[in-house]
């Protein structure tokens, strides 16, 4: 399992239950990764996507307390979740939020995908900081590029010692 996100200078991720910036090349990374694959989020997260409608072309899992509506497959919590995503090869499950689930799963993922923002997004959720864990290692960065007004570099870190699914 991997996770996907971006994040601001501060390692925020969001504010207002939505992302902070609009970020065309970002999107579109995150489109061509996650495409037929499977998407692992929390319900506040599927709430912020246009009309609160699951991601078309990839198989949505929500990790959540109450059941989810239709297109997406609802979990209560992690035994099911790792029953759920057990089905499906290790690298085609994404983490897409919000900052709860991330800070749940990110010691299971084998790699986080984190396009860093070189600005503060005012974030209200912040993720924790990959580059002060000492679980993590960054293991590549894209040169610099600007992003509608913003520079912003792709970036992977690698979880140096993933914990099993149980």
């Amino acid at each position: 399992m991997k996770a996907i996100l971006h994040a601001d200078s501060r390692w925020g991720i969001g504010k207002q239950n939505d992302l902070m910036f609009r970020l065309p090349k970002d999107m579109k990374f995150f489109r061509e990764t996650t495409k037929g694959k499977v998407v692992v989020m929390g319900l506040n997260t599927l709430r912020s996507f246009p009309g609160g409608q699951p991601l078309k072309g990839r198989v949505n899992v929500v990790l959540s307390p109450e059941p989810v509506g239709e297109g997406a497959v609802w979990v209560k919590d992690l035994p099911a979740l790792f029953a759920e995503i057990g089905k499906y090869p290790p690298d085609d499950v994404f983490v897409i939020g919000g900052a709860s689930v991330y800070r749940t799963l990110f010691p299971y993922c084998t790699h986080v995908l984190v396009t860093k923002v070189e600005a503060d997004g005012g974030a209200e959720v912040f993720v924790p900081d990959l580059d002060a864990d000492e679980a993590f290692a960054l293991v590549s960065e894209s040169a610099p590029e600007e992003d509608n007004g913003y520079t912003i570099r792709f970036c992977v870190y690698e979880n140096l010692c993933p914990k099993r699914a149980e």
